[in-house]
């Protein structure tokens, strides 16, 4: 099957051109994601949210950055920038990171959480997953998914990315 080059094709680029996406010519596996850099008003707030949601373990500190790390080797490094920074959505960059939850039960762990921390959250299936949103201490989107796209892969854009 030819694979599609557009930029909302959504498919990942085939480095090896064998058509699989399994590597690169020389059979390595393609980069992946291993660590995210968030800037926060306030640490301790930030930390303790990120470490309830995500289940992670705080494993380096000092006055203003946080390193937590996950169980698959992932890491969020969080930073204080004060209480006068702010997160304009709609620029160029990351906008927000998208998690997924072990199972259905720790969906909805995440959920409430999330409630605790946002009266508005949201909730919706499509494409054989479901998507919890709300928001984090710094007013940043949160999005917890289950099943991941290891286990139900995205056939589609989702809409949400073009809602800023």
């Amino acid at each position: 099957m030819p694979r599609d080059k557009s930029p909302t094709g959504g498919v990942e680029p085939d480095v090896a051109g064998d058509g699989d996406g399994s590597g690169d010519a020389a059979g390595r596996n393609p980069l992946r994601l291993a660590t995210a850099v968030m800037f926060v008003t306030e640490l301790e707030r930030s930390v303790t949210f990120y470490r309830e949601l995500l289940g992670w373990t705080v494993t380096v500190r000092d006055d203003t950055a946080a390193l937590l790390a996950g169980p698959d080797g992932f890491q969020l490094y969080v930073r204080s920038m004060g209480t006068n920074a702010h997160h304009p959505l709609g620029h160029v960059g990351i906008q927000y990171l998208m998690w997924t939850a072990a199972d259905e039960a720790d969906l909805r762990r995440c959920e409430q959480l999330l409630r605790a921390q946002d009266r508005y959250v949201s909730s919706h299936n499509g494409d054989g997953f479901s998507v919890v949103e709300g928001r984090g201490p710094d007013n940043v989107p949160v999005l917890i998914t289950f099943p991941g796209p290891d286990q139900a892969p995205r056939h589609g854009i989702m809409k949400r990315i073009y809602e800023w």
